[in-house]
């Protein structure tokens, strides 16, 4: 069971997969899902995954996400090494195609914005330690 844009409808595995897909959708094509999230979480571009996804969740529509696994297919032949090499890497980012200005600016702010992200879930993590510099 997932989560049903409520834009386009289109199904999403769980609520960060919502998450994603709605910031992603809105930061390359604007439009109605950034219309959506404007009006729902005015302040969802300062949210990690996470909590964008918490946000969402609270008024998305639960929806059928089909799921195929991986003994249920044939000819299965692909290299499952997907780890990052840190964690503001970007995996697919060497593997992007030519674009154009408009499309090279657009995802370059994805990428900081995830980055950012990533920076903020993981000071987070640290919010119990204290943030006055340490002296020698």
């Amino acid at each position: 069971m997932g989560y049903s844009c409520p834009v386009c409808s289109d199904p999403q595995a769980d609520g960060v997969h919502l998450a994603n897909h709605l910031a992603i959708t809105a930061l390359t094509r604007g439009g109605d899902h950034e219309q959506y999230l404007e009006e729902s979480v005015p302040d969802w571009q300062e949210l990690s995954e996470e909590e964008l996804a918490e946000e969402l969740v609270e008024t998305a529509t639960e929806a059928d996400y089909p799921q195929v696994f991986e003994d249920t297919t044939t000819d299965h032949e692909h290299n499952h090494d997907h780890q990052r090499s840190g964690a503001d890497s970007i995996p697919f980012e060497a593997e992007m195609p030519d674009e154009d200005e408009e499309t090279a600016d657009v995802l370059e702010e994805a990428i900081e914005l995830t980055q950012q992200r990533r920076q903020n879930a993981a000071g987070e993590e640290g919010d119990d330690e204290t943030d006055e510099p340490e002296t020698d």
